[in-house]
């Protein structure tokens, strides 16, 4: 019979030796590394059996999140629900729109006016007031898990708001803290690390160090003024923020969404991007996820290209992160929709075809930030597409002002000087939705949600899972009244994040509404999907030649079928023919049952179909 310890044992007897042979290689500390793996013992005998027999039936089953039927939702915890508790009630719709997986966005005690959207972490073991207790947090991820919902949380490892006991202790110049983050007192060490290390605010926060007077120092803080860089040199805030990994595992937490991993390891000398200690620090927080959570997922928010991102998965004997976000597509995406030209959106799908099959990525239309327009202009540059020229364009349609646009948006971080910017805006908004309802225009609405529904059968069929963000689904369009709050309007990305409206969902029963169009558009291609293996995140896919630059077509190849998608980019009809010798001449349109001839296709503008092979 196995002892008491005998799953925590055998975990720790299988990632010991490499787990040290890390730990002590960055920081060559015995006695920090024994704290930690007391630390550990420590987390796994307060992890709920709830929870371990959860890691148990993951950890025989490991793939449990690559299946077709995941569909995640993103959304802000007081938008949707007002308080955690009010989340908890509204669970049934959150499965009525057919959502497994719930990212509530930051929602950890932060300082009001400097936050960050969340960003800036003031306690780790506490949940912001409005939103209710971390009583009430465990309390939700319980009912998430008895109704099959995954629930995903940012962990911000990067940094603290000044406003964390850590902070507030180095403020008061005690060494033990101070060494905690990154102080230097002279403008030249300042000036020597700014050399090389790019700046990721120019605009509304440059510099990537702040000026404490009353200290008589500056302090890292690449983001912003009040996000104080930790310093992962020191073992001690190492062990700190696993056990803060930790504590919110035990909560309940299905998904650790790391925030801007890339930024984690610092060195003198270098961009302090993406160094290889940062590597070293993602695949100990996985070991340690597998011995004492193994049900538990990283979720690493890396924003580069496929190709780039792909390191931070790790390899098959060494992984690090499960999951990671498909960013180069969603801002490729919008760029196709304002050219209605799919050329780099095929390149970057082919290069995403050609990563192994087993990385996972999170994909969708937009999230809770803005959309940058760092595409590939090396490519675009060969299409005639100049990088200044192109960027101008693109705000210029989606904010509404380019002729012929449907889009209405606002811009961020504008730039004056390099005429730089990056956008917000709903997805119905940008679809076009916002302006035709303001119109009357009943032809400019059909297409909107034509255009709407056939970008998100894109994402349904790109390779990992889909993540919806809130209100999408009943076409909810900018909020303005951001502007009339003092603490928000200074931050366009409000537009985007505005209170859910449930004055919507009543309408969603009403024939002829938008959200009755939309909301059944999306559960008939979320129950397609959910219910054929071929859309499985696991089965390999390739773009085949449509022969017509606004039209893209992916073949999904499973053991026991085959599907193609075909997607019009233009808002006009497109007759179009896929020769592919090794595809059948004749598929079955999956929502209409109708035989398709692929050599001799016409696809509606902003039109799109779903076809598996005859059977």
């Amino acid at each position: 019979m196995r002892g008491k310890h005998s799953v925590l044992e055998e975990r720790m007897h299988r990632h010991m030796d490499e787990l040290k042979w890390l730990y002590m290689e960055l920081y060559d500390s015995p006695a920090h590394f024994e704290e930690l793996c007391a630390g550990i013992r420590e987390f796994y005998e307060k992890r709920k059996p709830a929870l371990k027999r959860q890691d148990k039936k993951r950890e025989e089953d490991p793939a449990w999140f690559k299946r077709n039927n995941m569909l995640g939702m993103m959304m802000y915890a007081g938008n949707f629900g007002t308080t955690l508790s009010g989340v908890g009630e509204r669970l049934d719709y959150i499965r009525r729109c057919n959502v497994n997986y719930l990212h509530l966005m930051p929602l950890l005690e932060s300082p009001v006016g400097r936050s960050d959207g969340g960003y800036a972490v003031a306690d780790f073991r506490k949940v912001q007031e409005e939103l209710g207790t971390i009583g009430d947090l465990e309390a939700l991820a319980d009912k998430c898990r008895r109704r099959g919902i995954s629930l995903c949380l940012d962990f911000v490892m990067n940094h603290t708001s000044e406003d964390h006991v850590w902070a507030k202790r180095a403020r008061n110049g005690e060494k033990e803290y101070m060494d905690r983050y990154f102080f230097c007192d002279r403008q030249e060490d300042v000036d020597a690390y700014e050399r090389t290390v790019p700046q990721v605010f120019p605009t509304t926060a440059p510099g990537n160090f702040t000026w404490l007077p009353e200290m008589g120092k500056y302090v890292l803080t690449t983001f912003y003024p009040y996000q104080w860089d930790l310093n992962y040199r020191n073992p001690v805030v190492f062990n700190e923020m696993m056990y803060n990994f930790l504590f919110l595992a035990n909560l309940g937490i299905d998904v650790i969404r790391i925030d801007a991993v890339p930024y984690i390891w610092k060195e003198l000398g270098t961009s302090c991007r993406n160094l290889p200690k940062v590597h070293t620090i993602v695949r100990m927080m996985r070991m340690i996820g597998e011995i004492v959570c193994p049900g538990v997922l990283l979720l690493g928010e890396v924003v580069m290209e496929p190709e780039k991102v792909a390191p931070y998965f790790g390899t098959v004997e060494k992984p690090e992160c499960h999951m990671l976000y498909n960013v180069t597509t969603m801002a490729s995406i919008w760029h196709t929709v304002a050219t209605e030209d799919a050329r780099l959106l095929k390149k970057q799908l082919e290069t995403v075809a050609g990563l192994p099959k087993e990385y996972t990525f999170l994909n969708y239309l937009r999230c809770h930030d803005d959309i940058g327009w760092g595409l590939d202009y090396g490519t675009l540059r060969q299409y005639g597409m100049e990088e200044i020229s192109h960027k101008a364009f693109l705000n210029e349609f989606f904010t509404g002002n380019y002729p012929a646009s449907f889009s209405r948006g606002e811009l961020y971080n504008n730039d004056p000087v390099t005429k730089d910017a990056r956008f917000c805006g709903t997805t119905a908004s940008m679809c076009g939705i916002e302006k035709a309802g303001f119109c009357g225009d009943e032809a400019g609405m059909d297409a909107a949600i034509r255009l709407d529904l056939m970008l998100h059968a894109f994402m349904f069929m790109q390779s990992g899972i889909p993540v919806i963000y809130s209100g999408d689904e009943v076409g909810q369009v900018n909020d303005y009244s951001y502007k009339e709050d003092p603490e928000k309007r200074e931050d366009s990305r409000y537009i985007h994040r505005g209170k859910f409206c449930w004055d919507l969902v009543e309408k969603i029963g009403r024939p002829g509404t938008v959200q009755n169009r939309l909301f059944a558009g999306l559960d008939c291609l979320e129950g397609l999907r959910a219910a054929d293996p071929v859309f499985d995140s696991r089965v390999p896919f390739y773009m085949a030649d449509t022969g017509d630059k606004s039209v893209l077509c992916m073949v999904r190849r499973g053991e026991q079928e085959t599907a193609a998608g075909v997607f019009n980019f233009s808002r006009e009809e497109k007759r179009i023919s896929i020769n592919d010798e090794s595809l059948p001449p004749v598929f079955v349109d999956m929502k209409s049952g109708e035989e398709r001839k692929i050599r001799e296709l016409s696809v509606p503008g902003f039109g799109f179909y779903w076809m598996r092979q005859v059977r």
